[in-house]
């Protein structure tokens, strides 16, 4: 069981994770142990709730298929059980990630003060580049 937080938690079922061989530096171990882990998660197929699935499917990460499966691979660690961990983390974190939701935006606009400083900045710089133009009798 993956606990995301304290309402939502998904079945290890769900979560299928896979043992490949990891690529880059490692000497022989690289080549001859498969350390490395991919991480496959059915999102559509999931038990999430709806709200969930939809907020995942609008974030914008290459890990995310279009056709909703999330797809995580971790390599970085020499063991296949720190690297199955370190996908588990990093798949709560996606979720956990879609889970909150963000305040509206309120439009503002800049006070009156800021804008009449603003345009006395811009005033006093033209001047300045006023000066620097050839004097003309």
């Amino acid at each position: 069981m993956l606990e995301i937080n304290s309402q939502l938690s998904i079945p290890d079922e769900e979560i299928e994770m896979i043992a490949i061989r990891a690529q880059g530096s490692g000497g022989q171990n690289v080549n001859k142990v498969a350390s490395a882990v991919h991480l496959r998660f059915d999102l559509l197929a999931s038990s999430l709730p709806e709200s969930v699935k939809a907020r995942l499917m609008c974030i914008p990460d290459r890990r995310i298929s279009k056709s909703g499966v999330i797809v995580i691979k971790a390599q970085e660690h020499r063991t296949f059980e720190k690297n199955r961990e370190a996908a588990r983390q990093r798949l709560t974190a996606l979720i956990r990630k879609a889970t909150t939701k963000l305040k509206k935006r309120r439009p503002t606009r800049p006070s009156r003060g800021s804008v009449r400083r603003r345009l006395d900045s811009k005033t006093r710089r033209g001047k300045v580049k006023a000066l620097r133009r050839k004097v003309t009798q």
